[in-house]
């Protein structure tokens, strides 16, 4: 964090993809933050007194939404901060619900909402989202952080749903219908970031909303921010490049799945082991049976895994297919050892551009 006579706007992000767009457009023209520490899901991210006390002393807190930052509404209803200014990039991109596809996991039966069903809906897209379940496989200690206070101590915590009326600075997305199912709730896809278009998108409203939080530096943000964009929609025509020309539209995630507004974007189809509410990271028989079926069916030369999470079940996959157990990067959150090497979101993405071809091409 900066000094109050620094000069430097104080901004702080929740999750990394945040905090790579903001580097991109700022650089050293803020003092930036990242809340939930490298590692760490934020499905069950809890701030701690520490973290409370950076979001206070920001002035600007640039978030998600949705159910998985459930706290962020909590923590700054209790602030004592009229100088914050809080954006909610789920406000700025069209949400989508999340499905329970053929083969996946029910998790209906924990999370007490509907699902829209593949055979009702999205017949050409079956998609869903995820949660990133952690690996000790991976380097990404829960106690490190991306700022230099207290350590952290995170329990996991179960959240509530969203809505898709946007009138709020962090406030919670809840919705139920008014039809003859009053307990339907809807569960709206968090992960927005997914998609490069959704980037572009988030990347203009950060930039926008630096422009007009500091008018001093306005044109070295607008200037970055064009800057960056022109890399997204290099990024975009890449993986629609890809897609255009591939033998297959279908991708197998032997994992949670994250790549709703993804796979919307490029018009994928999708099947994978659990839905993104799912708590449970042990698929059962049956559903590995399932996707093993499907890769030998659709003669699918990838299965992919996440970030920060098991390669146990791709790798059951690929012994029983050949199928090559592939890392989709949903940029959620990068390990410790990532964030201090300076990894972007750009650089994430490229290399999915490059095993999503594997994955698509046989």
């Amino acid at each position: 964090m900066g000094t109050p006579n620094d000069g430097k706007l104080k901004v702080v992000t929740t999750l990394f993809p945040y905090y790579d767009f903001t580097r991109q457009i700022a650089g050293d023209a803020v003092d930036l933050s990242m809340v939930i520490p490298a590692g760490q899901d934020s499905h069950s991210f809890e701030p701690t007194p520490a973290d409370i006390r950076l979001i206070q002393n920001a002035d600007l807190l640039i978030c998600n939404g949705g159910a998985m930052e459930q706290w962020v509404s909590q923590v700054v209803a209790s602030l004592d901060s009229e100088s914050l200014k809080v954006i909610t990039m789920m406000d700025y991109v069209d949400t989508v619900e999340e499905e329970i596809v053929e083969g996946m996991e029910d998790a209906g039966e924990e999370h007490h909402h509907s699902h829209a069903s593949a055979d009702d809906t999205h017949d050409d897209h079956d998609h869903d989202e995820a949660v990133h379940a952690d690996d000790d496989d991976h380097d990404h200690d829960a106690e490190d952080h991306d700022h230099t206070d207290d350590e952290h101590d995170h329990d996991a915590e179960d959240h509530d749903h969203t809505d898709d009326e946007h009138d709020h600075d962090a406030e919670d997305h809840t919705h139920t219908h008014d039809d003859d199912d009053a307990d339907y709730e809807i569960e709206y896809d968090e992960h927005i970031w997914t998609s490069p278009v959704n980037a572009m998108k988030i990347t203009q409203v950060i930039a926008d909303t630096l422009q007009e939080m500091d008018p001093a530096d306005a044109d070295i943000f607008a200037a970055n921010a064009e800057d960056y964009l022109g890399k997204l929609e290099n990024l975009d025509q890449e993986f629609r490049d890809v897609v255009n020309g591939a033998d297959l539209d279908l991708i197998v995630m032997a994992d949670k799945f994250p790549l709703r507004y993804f796979a919307d974007t490029y018009g994928l189809r999708y099947r994978a082991a659990f839905s993104g509410c799912a708590s449970d990271t042990e698929p059962s028989a049956k559903t590995i049976a399932y996707l093993i079926d499907k890769v030998r069916e659709e003669q699918i030369p990838a299965v992919y895994y996440l970030e920060l999470s098991s390669h146990r079940v791709a790798e059951i996959i690929s012994e029983e297919t050949g199928a090559k157990p592939l890392l989709f990067h949903s940029c959620h959150n990068v390990t410790r050892r990532e964030f201090d090497n300076g990894v972007t979101y750009l650089e994430l993405m490229e290399q999915n551009v490059v095993n999503l071809r594997e994955g698509l091409y046989r």
